[in-house]
């Protein structure tokens, strides 16, 4: 099952880098391909750091992929800015437990039920732009050595895709996108009275089911909220 869903995401990949690329959509594929391949991962997101040297997430694979990337930025802390500014790749078999983030990794583990994180630098070229790929575990000691290698060509796909995009451009629209697709997920909380985490899964669900790309289903929502608003 993993090595067949990674060589489908490999043929998409290939064939999404076709001009013009759809880097949103591209990178959507990459992390929810990381989920459904990679031994062991249940959440992924694509984190990059802007010209201003903040660092943005891009294509989360669920609530809890955001929150986490969330957190790390908030206490400037975690495995995920570690890759991002300094190590190749970090692994943290038991979030609860490690010393390196004392703060973070309880808090994960407690509030975000993550048991074990993987993540992966990677540079995009020409472009000069860093990021990383980051994985989560639901629970602890589930990372293994297939997991870390299979991790890998996911940070190398995501390399190659902001690498072959038109950068600026594209990259904004992605942050539109994931900024569309909040908003979204808080209109359906408050109209179906649903978590955020199942507001974003209902999202994606209508998505597939619908064969709407996520961020004009999200934009949809957001217009149809918006003229009920008037």
């Amino acid at each position: 099952m993993g090595l067949s869903e990674l060589l489908r995401v490999m043929d998409e990949l290939a064939a999404g880098l076709r001009l013009p690329m759809d880097l949103d959509e591209t990178l959507w594929m990459i992390t929810v391909g990381a989920v459904e391949a990679v031994p062991g991962i249940d959440h992924a997101s694509i984190s990059i750091t802007g010209k201003d040297g903040l660092i943005q997430t891009l294509a989360p694979t669920d609530m809890v992929a955001v929150r986490a990337a969330e957190l790390q930025y908030e206490l400037s802390e975690g495995p995920c800015l570690d890759a991002v500014l300094d190590e190749p790749v970090v692994q943290v078999d038991d979030l609860a437990s490690d010393s390196r983030w004392p703060v973070y990794g309880p808090k994960a583990a407690k509030e975000l039920g993550i048991g074990a994180q993987l993540a992966f630098q990677f540079r995009a070229e020409p472009q000069h732009v860093l990021g990383g790929v980051n994985l989560y575990c639901g629970q602890a000691g589930q990372i293994t050595v297939e997991t870390r290698q299979m991790g890998s060509l996911f940070a190398n796909m995501a390399a190659v895709a902001l690498g072959w995009s038109r950068h600026e451009e594209d990259l904004n629209q992605a942050l539109a996108s994931r900024s569309m697709i909040g908003q979204a997920v808080g209109i359906v909380v408050e109209r179906y009275r649903l978590d955020s985490d199942r507001a974003f899964a209902f999202l994606a669900r209508t998505s597939q089911a619908s064969n709407i790309k996520l961020r004009d289903v999200a934009a949809a929502i957001v217009a149809d909220a918006d003229s009920k608003a008037r």
